[in-house]
């Protein structure tokens, strides 16, 4: 191996002898002293040699160093540090693995680099330690969500992401050739998830990628996306849905503050975990709501991004909580797999998780009664033949269900506070962009 310790595992003894890899951060000649910034995941060391006592060709090829040159350092920890950055070491190897050419874009934050133009370079542009950060949040959000699922009882699943036929709408989907016939990447697993509670897998998750083609340039919209998905049985309404989602959101939350303290730190990100039960705020009382902050929503319609804003911030002054659910939506502007409030079917059983001003998750109450998704089919103007693959099966019985499916880049690009969901994907995909 070319290291036996990342840098932050380095122990503090002094006259240890350890061997460290990294990418070269800096190099800089002071007098009779040469220092070199080596930097891993982990942190970054200084390399000290003093050129009266350090052998001549190991301050040659300490001098020669580039930036980003990618380096293995045998060194040893000296008895008093005073690196005033990072880890201090004696440097008495240096083996250079890889020489980097003059970097195409700045890592280091000092300078301005247009996203785009970063995302080029994106794996040149992900050395930047700050990015490093943000997907060891991300890593803790999912870490979190899952073990509690776990802990709970629920089954991880993994359903289809090839379909034969669109489970919305059509034109959001895209199409592929699958052996000479058409199918298609799937926008949610939704329809399967609801299938395995027709078998009667009672709780499960899936954390898995979907896909929509639509062509939406926004700084929250995606081609390729990500989510924690779940699907529950024998709940009572849309509520017990609530609950679930909510526990599990303040996991995710809490294992970040667990684990995450430094990370936040870096980013200079601060994050606090919301009471629960979350507000909630109904439809059609949402119209009004709206209406007293000077925005004018025509009955029956859906939300916007401005509303969402306009709601997030009467949730914060009202019950001072940056998150909270939106219930009851209109049947008209949801799916047909979607249950209708029985009183007054006008409103769905719908709900939205909203976390600072961004929309997490969509999810509610499923219908699980044939003749009402039959009924809800012919509504939504739909070919009952091309989704008879999924209803059918409800005809033998199915328990009530429901679920949600959070989106993970959404809830990376809220907790962070990035301004664009670009930023918080590796290689992002997006109308304009499908590579590197």
């Amino acid at each position: 191996m070319k290291r036996t310790h990342e840098i932050a595992e380095i122990p503090e003894e002094p006259g240890t002898t350890v061997r460290i890899a990294g990418f070269v951060e800096n190099v800089k000649e002071v007098g009779r002293l040469v220092f070199v910034w080596v930097r891993d995941r982990s942190g970054i060391a200084q390399l000290t040699l003093r050129k009266a006592e350090a052998p001549e060709d190991l301050v040659r090829v300490a001098k020669s160093l580039n930036t980003h040159d990618v380096v293995s350092v045998v060194g040893v920890v000296p008895e008093r540090r005073e690196a005033k950055v990072g880890i201090e070491l004696i440097p008495k190897e240096v083996e250079v693995l890889s020489r980097a050419e003059r970097l195409p874009i700045d890592v280091t934050g000092a300078a301005a680099t247009q996203l785009d133009t970063r995302l080029d370079w994106r794996p040149i542009d992900l050395r930047n330690p700050r990015n490093l950060a943000v997907f060891r949040i991300q890593q803790s959000l999912v870490r979190g969500m899952t073990e509690w699922l776990e802990s709970r009882g629920f089954v991880q699943v993994f359903t289809p992401c090839i379909i034969g036929a669109p489970s919305e709408s059509g034109a959001e989907m895209f199409e592929i050739d699958y052996f000479g016939k058409r199918a298609y990447l799937r926008q949610d697993p939704q329809l399967h998830r609801q299938l395995l509670m027709v078998a009667g897998f009672d709780r499960i998750y899936e954390v898995g990628p979907s896909w929509r083609a639509e062509p939406s340039h926004t700084p929250r919209h995606l081609c390729e996306h990500r989510g924690c998905a779940v699907e529950l049985s024998y709940i009572s309404d849309e509520t017990d849905v609530m609950r679930v989602e909510e526990e599990l959101f303040i996991a995710g939350l809490k294992r970040v503050l667990e684990e995450r303290t430094r990370e936040l730190e870096a980013l200079g990100v601060e994050l606090e975990v919301p009471r629960t039960p979350l507000p909630e705020l109904r439809f059609p009382e949402i119209y009004e709501i709206l209406s007293s902050m000077g925005k004018d929503i025509r009955y029956g319609d859906d939300l916007d991004r401005e509303s969402e804003r306009l709601l997030s911030q009467y949730v914060l002054e009202k019950y001072k909580s940056e998150a909270f659910f939106i219930n009851r939506f209109p049947f008209a502007v949801k799916p047909f797999y979607v249950m209708r409030v029985d009183e007054d079917p006008t409103w769905a059983r719908s709900i939205d998780l909203v976390y600072r001003g961004l929309e997490m998750s969509s999810g509610g109450q499923r219908e699980h009664r044939y003749e009402k998704i039959v009924e809800q089919v012919r509504l939504k103007g739909m070919n009952p033949e091309s989704v008879k693959w999924f209803t059918e099966f409800f005809r033998y019985g199915a328990p009530p269900h429901g679920g949600f499916n959070i989106g993970i880049e959404r809830l990376t690009m809220a907790v962070v506070g990035a301004s664009n969901i670009r930023e918080v994907v590796l290689f992002p995909r997006a109308p304009e962009r499908f590579m590197p």
